[in-house]
């Protein structure tokens, strides 16, 4: 009976929904124990002949009946509202939370073991919240209460059923730290398993283009085998478990019918052997419910680590008024990623003025894109700070921030949606005019209009279904229909032609722009050039 202390905090946000669950099982069973009550003073009264009242007696005992089947619907159908209501919560919670630990985390994380936590964790979480959490109260008070009152019918039998439930409850729980232990390393393993499925699965053309596909398949289906392994060793630990609670539970009962029969009346005899099944019904329940959330329980580390995490920037800020026009100011800036003992920029400086192009240039590695998460506040400088129209960064919001800055990566990612759609992400109430204008711009227009369904075309994921230029089109209408007054262009052009390059260049005007670049005829658009390398300013050429 494993309740996890940060699985109770998490269950904080859906206690009503909870709460409802426990007193509808308390309500289920208590129909349970008054038709085994009814069922018992019926057979006592046939014993004595008393027809009349066995008759009256199981009358109410149908009755119980069917007030138990609306109960029971009714607890199968908060159960399903509440378990529903868990997962949204807690993967919006986890999802916000994604959001404010930024690119920095999600680039030291693989994303099947995310993706494997946000999914199938939340999921196993569903039954251990709305089946197991209500079910522990239902098994610690039912029996308690109903051995409790069998004290006042029969105490040797009480006694006996007493030791019996206790049995159940207690000895059991000596096998519950191992299979937690092991079903954690299950779950590490089932985590990386999905990982490399997910990575295989992605990777499949660069597998088949060097005949790795067969290995991995095998490396893979032999970590499988593992994992079925592992799975079945912990099976055989909870099926001791089982076999016990099953012993205890016609051990305890045969007992209790037993000690009653030796000197108890018909009513006794029948009551103990009726409440004995109740007193054990809920310690059943309360297995099948372990064993339905016994995946979540095991997911909670990956669940706890990533609620855990802290961002690599708080959003301290206090200024929401971003600068329209600004100059982009580095000052002296020097900053290492974490665990790298030698800086990825050291001391650099220089001012991108308002309205103008700079262009960063130098050798992979040289800091240049380190200086655009920079100024994005993806990380933090160790020394030196950046301004944007004389206010630092760190003194913004992040929304604010990050709404005043619209990028163009190299890596355009585009989600599985409609075109409008995709192009919507950088202003959700943008016009269709305004989605037409920017396409215009970014020379996306054309080819949008070609496609089947035009700005409703259903995109494949990650854009597919368009070759790498229009998906950087896309990108680049998408970061003007944003309209912001800062324009970071990391390596935009690398898939597009000389048209696209000159219409950017239109749409540079009135935006202050740092571009990072390698082609000459890129650079030259720029107003000045800033050279690094090895994460120092090398030269700044107007």
């Amino acid at each position: 009976m494993i309740v996890h202390r940060r699985l109770l905090q998490l269950a904080g946000s859906v206690s009503g929904p909870i709460v409802a669950c426990v007193g509808l099982g308390l309500a289920v069973s208590a129909a349970y124990v008054a038709q085994a009550v009814l069922l018992a003073a019926a057979l006592a009264a046939l014993v004595r002949e008393d027809a009349m009242t066995a008759v009256r007696l199981l009358a109410w005992a149908l009755a119980v009946i069917a007030l138990r089947a609306v109960l029971l619907w009714a607890r199968q159908a908060v159960t399903v509202w509440a378990g529903g209501l868990v997962k949204a919560r807690l993967r919006d919670r986890l999802i916000v939370h994604l959001s404010r630990l930024g690119p920095a985390h999600l680039t030291g994380t693989r994303t099947g073991n995310l993706q494997t936590t946000v999914v199938e964790g939340v999921e196993g979480l569903d039954p251990y919240f709305s089946r197991y959490l209500p079910q522990v109260v239902v098994t610690f008070w039912v029996p308690v209460a109903l051995v409790g009152w069998l004290f006042t019918v029969n105490a040797p039998a009480a006694a006996v059923l007493a030791a019996a439930v206790a049995g159940v409850l207690i000895i059991p729980r000596f096998w519950d730290a191992t299979l937690l232990r092991r079903g954690r390393g299950r779950w590490a393993a089932f985590a990386a398993l999905a990982s490399d499925y997910l990575e295989a699965t992605q990777g499949m053309a660069t597998l088949r283009a060097f005949g790795a596909a067969g290995t991995l398949g095998s490396r893979l289906a032999g970590r499988a085998h593992d994992l079925y392994l592992t799975t079945m060793r912990q099976l055989r630990i909870s099926l001791v478990e089982t076999g016990i609670s099953t012993f205890f539970v016609q051990a305890g009962s045969a007992a209790a019918v037993l000690a009653a029969t030796t000197a108890g009346s018909a009513w006794e005899v029948f009551a103990v052997l009726l409440i004995a099944v109740e007193c054990f019904r809920p310690v059943k329940g309360l297995s099948d419910a372990w064993h339905a959330g016994y995946l979540g329980i095991t997911a909670v580390d990956g669940i706890e680590a990533l609620l855990a995490a802290s961002p690599a920037v708080e959003d301290r800020g206090t200024r929401s008024d971003f600068p329209d026009a600004p100059a982009i100011t580095f000052e002296h800036v020097t900053f290492a990623y974490p665990g790298s003992r030698r800086p990825a920029v050291r001391d650099v400086s220089f001012t991108v003025e308002p309205g103008r192009t700079v262009a960063l240039t130098g050798p992979s590695g040289a800091g240049k894109s380190t200086l655009a998460a920079l100024l994005q506040r993806h990380h933090d400088p160790g020394q030196g700070r950046i301004t944007i129209g004389g206010i630092d960064v760190r003194d913004l919001t992040l929304d604010a921030l990050r709404g005043g800055v619209a990028v163009v990566a190299q890596d355009t990612y585009l989600f599985h949606g409609t075109v409008a759609e995709n192009l919507r992400l950088a202003r959700p109430d943008a016009p269709d005019e305004d989605l037409v204008a920017a396409a215009r711009l970014a020379a996306a227009h054309d080819f949008i209009t070609a496609l089947p369904g035009g700005y409703d075309t259903p995109l494949g994921e990650r854009g597919a279904t368009l070759s790498g230029g229009q998906r950087q089109r896309l990108a680049i209408a998408r970061a003007l229909l944003a309209d912001a007054p800062v324009l970071v262009l990391d390596e935009a052009t690398s898939h597009v032609d000389a048209r696209t390059e000159q219409a950017l260049s239109e749409a540079r005007r009135g935006r202050t722009c740092l571009m990072i670049a390698h082609r000459p005829g890129t650079i030259s658009q720029a107003d000045h050039v800033v050279t690094l390398e090895n994460g120092t300013l090398l030269e700044t050429v107007a």
